[in-house]
């Protein structure tokens, strides 16, 4: 199936979300993840209307960029080593996988304008996942309030993988009760409007839980190709 196809029937998905909750579609941003696919497979995702790309590893991101530069909205979304900040840092819109202030600090150096960051946090509490716990949230981002370039602009998660949605639905609510918790902080650098969560197999939970940003991809691009 075309990605054109897997785009529509994604969005029909997210508007039947959206429409449960009393929420609206434009809410949610879906994001293309790219990292399994080529770069002609990327432009695919672009012409049939999709805006966001996401990628996983700088050299992935680079050979794509050296094609599409500046087209799409580039989201990097996996862990990022601080050596490679500075490989990335002014194709990017967002980072994603923010989770300690050398990376941080990194970042702050690197860049030659404010970077929305979102900082990863591993709810589950998963040892094969990055990202801080929840209880170190608050503190880690009132620690970022010196780094004139950086913007909290929200919080990432990954959920366990499973099809238990009650253990989904409480990762999804754990994060959403923190960014409230973030907010309340009223800190000028840390607005902490998005949620970054949901994947392929469980993007709508994610969506029904307040998910503001969705990053798929083998639903909507594929594996390879």
């Amino acid at each position: 199936m075309r990605v054109a196809a897997k785009y529509e029937l994604i969005r029909q998905q997210i508007n039947e979300a959206c429409e449960k909750t009393g929420r609206k579609p434009d809410e949610v941003t879906i994001i293309a993840v790219t990292k399994y696919v080529s770069t002609q497979r990327a432009q695919e995702a672009l012409d049939a209307g999709i805006q966001h790309l996401g990628e996983n590893r700088d050299e992935g991101m680079l050979e794509k960029w050296e094609v599409l530069k500046d087209k799409p909205i580039w989201h990097f979304i996996g862990t990022l080593q601080t050596r490679k900040v500075k490989n990335i840092i002014d194709k990017v819109e967002y980072i994603h996988s923010l989770d300690r202030l050398s990376l941080a600090q990194e970042i702050n150096k690197r860049a030659n304008s404010k970077v929305k960051c979102l900082v990863q946090v591993n709810v589950a509490e998963e040892d094969s996942k990055h990202g801080l716990a929840v209880e170190e949230v608050i503190d880690f981002i009132k620690s970022l309030g010196s780094l004139e370039n950086i913007i909290v602009a929200g919080l990432m998660t990954m959920a366990p993988l499973t099809d238990d949605e009650e253990v989904l639905r409480d990762c999804f609510q754990k994060l959403r009760e923190l960014r409230t918790q973030v907010q309340s902080c009223h800190l000028d650098y840390a607005p902490c409007s998005e949620l970054s969560m949901g994947m392929s197999n469980d993007f709508v939970i994610a969506i029904e839980e307040g998910a503001t940003m969705v990053r798929i991809g083998t639903a909507l691009v594929g594996e390879a190709g």
